[in-house]
């Protein structure tokens, strides 16, 4: 649990199995808060869903008596289930995402034969760069930062910036720009647009996998860090040596290990398209999409 600033409150809860931190931002002079990239449990061997990491959340909420008043997250993910419709029925709030997650969804759409109706499904707000999102006395300024995906922002409040998938820990580098509509000349300037900001600037970051050096997991950092000690995108680096190490970098990667399954949901903001059956979710995979 962190200070953001003089009533802005941060406690992160980690997936080791998602190597994903999701994040509670609670207001305390007003007992509101903003959920940010909540995971919900996959196993992959039966192919179903559970929520022991997104109850977590649920208690800790309730325990402080706070109010969602928003439910965020930082881009459609290809590497975990989001838990966002389960918190909005749980807990309440707005689900909201980065404007461009039309384009996203349309992709998508197309990749696996969804239909067109997929697309209506899912966010309350979709922001565009600048808006300014609002939970008791604090606000959210949301930043496009597209590169890892077109609909990529990171959202900041007082000295915090939550910027998904965009950086990772310093020597870890930063997020994969191979997916559909990814870019990494996009991601070099979405980056450099962060590292502008002020170098105390706390950084809460989506992932972390730990070292190669197995070093602990650690999914905070902050600006003047990452500019010294980035492997990708520190300092001095510049846009054509980022986007050649980036690209010949994807092009060893797998595909994520649930992106099949997870993206297909993700894209309807974690409504399924499968039913429920008391809190498990059977999923269908169109591999003849592929």
């Amino acid at each position: 649990m962190e200070q953001a600033n003089s009533s802005v409150v941060v406690t992160a809860f980690f997936d080791e199995a998602s190597c994903t931190a999701s994040y509670v931002i609670a207001d305390t002079g007003a007992s509101r808060c903003v959920i940010i990239d909540p995971v919900l449990d996959y196993e992959a061997e039966s192919a179903r869903t559970a929520t022991r990491t997104a109850d977590s959340l649920v208690r800790h909420v309730m325990d402080n008596r706070l109010t969602v008043e928003w439910i965020l997250e930082t881009h459609v993910h290809a590497d975990h289930f989001t838990a966002a419709a389960y918190l909005k029925r749980r807990l309440g709030g707005r689900l909201g995402i980065g404007a461009r997650v039309t384009e996203v969804q349309h992709t998508i759409c197309d990749i696996y034969n969804l239909g067109p109706d997929a697309t209506t499904e899912g966010f309350d707000r979709m922001f565009d760069d600048g808006e300014r999102i609002k939970f008791g006395e604090s606000q959210f300024e949301v930043i496009s930062t597209p590169g890892h995906t077109p609909a990529c922002v990171s959202y900041r409040v007082g000295k915090a910036i939550f910027v998904g998938d965009t950086l990772f820990m310093p020597d870890s580098g930063t997020a994969r720009c191979d997916f559909p509509g990814g870019d990494a000349a996009t991601l070099y300037k979405s980056i450099r647009r962060i590292l502008s900001l002020p170098g105390n600037t706390r950084m809460y970051l989506c992932h972390d996998y730990g070292g190669d050096n197995g070093r602990a997991h650690n999914w905070i950092t902050d600006v003047a860090t990452q500019r010294a000690q980035n492997i990708h995108v520190r300092d001095g680096v510049t846009a054509e040596e980022f986007t050649a190490l980036r690209n010949a970098r994807d092009a060893t990667l797998d595909l994520p290990h649930v992106m099949l399954p997870a993206i297909q949901v993700n894209i309807r903001a974690g409504r399924f398209p499968a039913p429920e059956d008391n809190g498990w979710v059977y999923l269908k995979i169109p591999l003849d999409c592929f």
